[in-house]
């Protein structure tokens, strides 16, 4: 370890759009307190470039997929450990399970003292068969190897525990839960004029006087859109409505089913972005925020909603319990419930005093408790105490 209270640090990724979107402000925060090198795939992203200038963080290119790919991963993991030992750094942290696997792995290889990883969502949870074993014995890899361990939202925390797949003396969450809080200075209704929210709704061909319900994440099967789709297909017989997807269509997996797709393709009352860096945009031209997940982590989107004043209504998963306070700042239904989403949706439809209710306490949380600020620096300051 360094003598002094910064540390050489390597921070270890899959792809370079969680270091640009996800960890970006975390990158900034850490690299002014730390010696910081942030490591993944990057190809021709240009990200690496970016940080070196923004913030003078070294990085570092891994060939190392996403996908499970026996041999290239034994590759990734000598690569990483003889990089890790040569640059003699007193942590390596990593996120998302593959990176965990390869980082964990090598960093017992390079003898680095401080092994962190971070959970961030369990996929083997809607997995079957094969791929859950895999999955959750990642999972448990990667509580094995580490010597500390993240849970970005304290139910998760308990489900890793539960399920046998950390110790729990181990594995800890940084402040009140997410992995790097909501940029409120980016969140912000206030920054959005009604000439804004109408110019919004005119491009996209939403009707001023519709009720806008939005969802923002990857349009698949476990984010719930199917039950999301169906409780829809109830609520615009009766109401002035519009589903507003703010999020790219997955095809490779979990795809929706050809039904589901046919109907957000060519219903006159659902509009759809893509992909969008700016989905606060979008969101401060809607009026409630949906997500009804079979899983999550946390829930990061839920609590960018709260800031941007949105109601949220979720499911009551790991993660999204702790994003959303029933009754506080959203409503929480059952997962699979189709009756019960359009219940909640429809009690927010049919209540403006309500939405602004929940939404005005989803900023206050916001505020309070996930400042992207307070987050990122406890999660600096938290490198120094565990070595």
């Amino acid at each position: 370890m360094t003598n002094s209270s910064r540390l050489k640090i390597c921070r270890v990724v899959t792809v370079p759009i969680t270091f640009e979107t996800l960890l970006h402000d975390q990158v900034l925060t850490v690299a002014t307190d730390h010696d910081l090198t942030i490591v993944c795939n990057f190809g021709e992203s240009g990200i690496d470039a970016y940080f070196s200038q923004k913030a003078a963080v070294k990085t570092w290119s891994l060939p190392i997929s996403r996908q499970v790919s026996p041999l290239n991963d034994l590759r990734a993991v000598w690569q990483l450990a003889r990089f890790l030992r040569r640059e003699k750094f007193d942590i390596v942290h990593s996120s998302t399970p593959k990176a965990g696997l390869v980082t964990m792995l090598a960093g017992i290889l390079a003898g680095t003292a401080g092994r962190i990883h971070t959970y961030t969502g369990q996929i083997w949870m809607t997995a079957t068969g094969l791929l859950r074993f895999i999955m959750r014995s990642v999972d448990r890899l990667n509580g094995w190897n580490g010597t500390h361990l993240f849970a970005d939202s304290a139910s998760q925390r308990q489900l890793l525990i539960d399920e046998g797949l950390v110790n729990a003396n181990k594995i800890s969450v940084i402040g009140p839960g997410s992995i790097s809080g909501v940029n409120l200075a980016r969140f912000d209704p206030t920054k959005f004029s009604a000439a804004d929210h109408a110019n919004t709704r005119a491009t996209l061909g939403i009707p001023a006087d519709h009720t806008v319900i939005a969802f923002v994440g990857r349009v698949v099967r476990d984010k719930g859109i199917g039950e999301l789709v169906s409780a829809f297909e109830r609520l615009q017989k009766t109401h002035k409505v519009t589903l507003l997807i703010i999020g790219p269509v997955e095809v490779v997996r979990d795809q929706l089913p050809a039904e589901t797709l046919t109907f957000i393709e060519t219903n006159p009352n659902v509009a759809r972005t893509g992909f969008v860096s700016d989905p606060e945009t979008y969101l401060a031209a809607s009026d409630i925020f949906c997500i009804p997940s079979y899983r999550e982590g946390f829930g990061s989107v839920a609590i960018e909603a709260g800031a941007m004043g949105l109601p949220v209504v979720a499911t009551k998963v790991t993660g999204l319990v702790d994003a959303v306070v029933q009754d506080k700042t959203g409503l929480l239904v059952e997962i699979h419930d189709v009756d019960g989403l359009a219940a909640a949706l429809q009690t927010l439809i049919t209540n403006e005093q309500l939405r602004v209710q929940l939404g005005q306490a989803g900023r206050e949380r916001a505020e309070t408790e996930f400042a992207a600020e307070t987050i990122n620096q406890l999660v600096s300051d938290t490198y120094n105490t565990i070595l």
